[in-house]
């Protein structure tokens, strides 16, 4: 254990540079034990499970709503006014009357429904892969959250390749190659009128700050044209089911752009996580499919912060925090905290019990966390079931990021088992 007075360059862990290679787990660590808190630049890193686990559960000390979620302030005061519109970013009692309304959308009976049409999915998308022998798993999956996504959010299939690009532009603010990269064409004319506002790249290569309203013009000209025909002709979808409800269409806007890219991204993360997890270990017996996700879920840690903003003066982890202090809590941190996990850095499939913190915890847990869990199971159910296993043809290429553990490629190829 490091001296409890030893200094640590904590510069790391917010140089996007520094994720390429991969989180820097054990520059955590070795902060994690020196103190359950520090001072990193200007907020409070908040790197262990039982601190984690407080702040998230305590919104009326941490807040979500003050300064949003995300540790990079908005730019200007009226980002802030916009970040402050969506769920994310919203306490009590505003955030309970909106997650009130969706929650029927994600109970485990309603994901059961949906579990077999994601299992053929996943069938189809794993198998056709597998087919040409040596393949880009983290590619060729990407296919799989998003026809869920537009199952259950009433999304007209064709259109799916646009939450690719919004949850790409979004999530790769700090990876240019990554935010520019997936330009969608065709679609239904819904999807064509918000192609025809699409913003192009600045000179320097970045598109335009998608946490403002005007730098995803064409996200909410669409999440605008849907809420207008959902509200005339509804169907059986979450969508439908919230213009049906006090939802204004501003609200219905704001929800459309956190499922757009919380509801794809994350996920179509940890799913190429969750295989280089098991390429770490390939020895590694899976006897339990659903034991094997959480650990995933764990060990690869998708989202690896959020931000808190403190509400009034407090002390955590023996620091005394003052109001309107950034607190962020560090997910990758915790989730291999060896105070709640034995040999936190090893992959171990059959690891029970697993209290991950992956999908948060407190009145934000994630609501779609039941949909994430089906559709991993799926996928690697898929994987299980082919005529032979997958082994590495190259390394991953990581994105650029503080903030998602992304994965841009992951060569595999199917060898003999």
């Amino acid at each position: 254990m490091p001296h409890q007075n030893a200094v640590v360059d904590t510069a790391a862990l917010m140089d996007p540079d520094t994720y390429v290679d991969g989180v820097p787990h054990a520059l955590l660590a070795e902060l994690r034990e020196q103190a359950s808190v520090h001072r990193v630049g200007d907020f409070w890193a908040v790197l262990r499970h039982a601190e984690v686990r407080h702040v998230l559960r305590s919104p009326t000390v941490f807040s979500s709503h003050l300064g949003g979620t995300q540790v990079r302030d908005p730019a200007t005061p009226e980002a802030l006014r916009y970040v402050r519109r969506m769920m994310l970013n919203q306490d009590p009692p505003e955030h309970t009357r909106l997650r009130g309304l969706l929650t029927r959308a994600f109970t485990p009976r309603a994901v059961a429904r949906l579990t077999e049409r994601i299992e053929g999915w996943a069938r189809e998308i794993v198998g056709r892969a597998a087919a040409k022998g040596e393949f880009d798993f983290a590619k060729e999956v990407a296919d799989l959250p998003l026809l869920t996504l537009a199952e259950v959010f009433g999304v007209p299939v064709e259109d799916r390749g646009l939450l690719f690009d919004w949850s790409n532009r979004v999530i790769g603010y700090e990876d240019t190659d990554y935010a520019a990269s997936s330009a969608f064409t065709g679609g239904t004319d819904l999807a064509r009128a918000a192609l025809a506002l699409r913003p192009a790249p600045g000179p320097d290569g970045r598109m335009p700050d998608p946490r403002t309203r005007d730098g995803m013009p064409d996200l909410y000209a669409y999440a605008h044209g849907l809420a207008e025909r959902k509200r005339r002709s509804p169907g059986d979808d979450v969508m439908s089911a919230l213009m049906a409800g006090d939802v204004s269409t501003e609200e219905f806007e704001n929800l459309f752009w956190l499922f757009s890219v919380a509801g794809n991204e994350t996920l179509r993360n940890g799913i190429p996580g969750g295989m280089i997890a098991l390429l770490s270990t390939p020895d590694a017996p899976v006897d339990d499919l659903g034991t094997a996700v959480e650990e995933m879920l764990r060990w690869w840690t998708p989202v690896m912060n959020f931000r808190r903003t403190a509400a009034v003066d407090t002390e955590l982890g023996g620091r005394r925090i003052r109001a309107g202090e950034k607190v962020v809590v560090w997910f990758s941190s915790a989730n291999r905290d060896p105070r709640v996990f034995d040999r936190p850095d090893v992959f171990d499939p059959a690891r029970r019990p697993n209290d991950h913190l992956s999908f948060g915890h407190g009145p934000h847990f994630c609501l779609g966390a039941q949909l994430a869990r089906a559709q991993m199971r799926a996928v690697f159910g898929a994987v299980a079931a082919l005529p032979g296993r997958l082994v590495a043809a190259g390394p991953p290429l990581r994105l650029r990021s503080t903030f998602q553990n992304g994965v841009k490629s992951l060569p595999v190829r199917l060898a003999a088992r």
